[in-house]
């Protein structure tokens, strides 16, 4: 073979064998381009740019080279690719770290325009809620709101109802005594002395509810607290027929139009003449059932004309003035509307029982 044939084989097997070089390094560089997590980089890396690994290979045979041209040729261009392709594996490193990063910063984003946790609403006790049912209707009948002392003085509480010392109802009241001739108010009726001797020879229409207090726990339908309302009126020519319009528009307006109501005699020391207002039994509809007592009617209210001696203490004239009252439980009538059988649940902060109420 020719010498010029020869430089030129050998110049064309170094020409392949730097193309065969250039092409694996040009597949490294894709598969580290191609790499989809920090794992599967390292694992390319070690496979190819490692101490073992293919570059290394390649450049341990052509240490052995006895072409020292040749050798010196592929010793920098390995070199060079090694360079290159370590320094695409730092970059593509940085940008996995970033998109690891950024996923787990869009995993852990708080959006703080979205709404919070909706917490439950809490709502009004129920006797909260009568009590607003109850002076929204008497607001549009023209009434006011008073209210009244929970410790009361003798004087207010039973002297100015018609109530001397010595008056058995007084007894019956089973009363809480302080010192000082104080007590806790038996009724919300100490209203009506209060603003009656406040306000003598005046047509008063006066609505109030709060607290009141007796010694008198005796079963499921009375405790020792109950809530009650006081309603009386003061005018001229005042009668029975006012007392009974009034009771009949209010037991309607909490009930529903089918509701009536009927009048039995009785005796209060503060009412002449005096009775007791009965309501159709709703959970039964006057058929007879364990909450009426079999009787379809239900006791709600005392109530009758203001005993003139309770106008006379308060100043007014009692041949001009006259007036009805009357006064409810609270508690009675919601027990009676929804079958409740121990008033006590009213006050035993169940929220079970209460949230039953949620109305508003």
């Amino acid at each position: 073979m020719k010498e010029k044939d020869l430089d030129k084989q050998e110049s064309l097997y170094r020409y392949a064998e730097i193309e065969k070089i250039n092409s694996i390094c040009a597949t490294i560089q894709q598969k580290i381009f191609a790499a989809q997590t920090k794992e599967e980089l390292q694992k390319i890396k070690k496979e190819y740019l490692g101490k073992g690994g293919i570059i290394s290979q390649i450049f341990s045979q052509t240490i052995n080279l006895s072409d020292q041209k040749e050798k010196k040729e592929k010793i920098k261009l390995i070199n060079e690719w090694r360079s290159k392709l370590l320094t695409i594996t730092e970059k593509k490193e940085q940008g996995l770290n970033e998109k690891e990063l950024n996923h787990q910063l869009l995993n852990e984003k708080i959006d703080i325009t979205l709404e919070g946790k909706k917490l439950p609403f809490a709502c009004l006790h129920p006797l909260t809620q009568l009590i607003q049912r109850i002076y929204d209707i008497f607001l549009r009948l023209g009434y006011q709101i008073v209210e009244s002392p929970e410790v009361e003085t003798e004087e207010n509480n039973f002297t100015k109802l018609n109530m001397p010392f010595g008056h058995p109802a007084r007894d019956m009241q089973d009363t809480f005594y302080l010192s000082d001739g104080l007590l806790l108010r038996t009724h919300t009726t100490n209203v009506q002395s209060r603003i009656l001797s406040e306000n003598p020879n005046t047509e008063l229409r006066i609505i109030s509810a709060g607290k009141v207090y007796r010694r008198d726990d005796d079963d499921a339908t009375h405790t020792h607290q109950f809530t009650q309302v006081d309603c009386f009126v003061t005018g001229k020519d005042i009668s029975f027929s006012n007392l009974k319009g009034t009771l009949e528009l209010l037991m309607k307006e909490l009930f529903g139009e089918q509701q009536v109501i009927r009048f039995r005699p009785s005796y209060f020391p503060f009412t002449e003449p005096s009775v007791e207002v009965d309501a159709a039994c709703l959970q039964c509809q006057q058929k007879g059932c364990e909450i009426c007592k079999r009787s379809g009617w239900v006791e709600i209210a005392g109530a009758g004309l203001i005993h003139p001696q309770v106008l006379k203490n308060c100043g007014f004239d009692t041949k001009i003035y006259s007036g009805f009252a009357f006064a409810f439980g609270l508690e009675r009538l919601l027990m009676i509307k929804y079958g409740i059988e121990n008033i006590r649940n009213f006050y035993l902060n169940d929220i079970r029982f209460l949230q039953q109420f949620a109305w508003n």
